[in-house]
């Protein structure tokens, strides 16, 4: 009897926090620290993303729509598809004041920014 190996379609939360974020170049980008939950929808509003101090970003932290990152699940990464140097203008937020997604203009800014269309729509 043959088995078949399936593609898992869940993961848990914890599972994903501390993962790489890589381009496609392979360079290392940062890390995921958290996700960021709609409750009222049930969707990831937002990873939370720390590109670890390279290009003078600091502590600061960035909102990067789900919808932004694709899956490695091979290697435990996410590949995110901004070019490193443009990541300096990324919408970032000090780490005692995350963005609420509800709020309009932070959305059109964060969803803007990585170009993807809102879960929303």
């Amino acid at each position: 009897m043959a088995h078949t190996i399936t593609q898992r379609r869940t993961l848990t939360a914890s599972t994903l926090k501390g993962d790489a974020v890589r381009n496609p170049q392979n360079e290392n980008l940062g890390k995921v620290e958290d996700l960021m939950i709609d409750l009222e929808n049930g969707r990831i509003a937002y990873c939370v993303v720390s590109f670890g101090g390279f290009l003078g970003m600091g502590d600061k932290l960035f909102a990067v729509p789900w919808a932004a990152m694709a899956l490695d699940m091979e290697n435990h990464a996410f590949i995110l598809d901004v070019p490193k140097d443009r990541l300096k203008e990324a919408p970032g937020f000090d780490k005692d004041a995350w963005p609420d997604i509800t709020d309009a203009d932070v959305r059109s800014r964060i969803y803007g920014f990585y170009n993807v269309r809102p879960y929303w729509e």
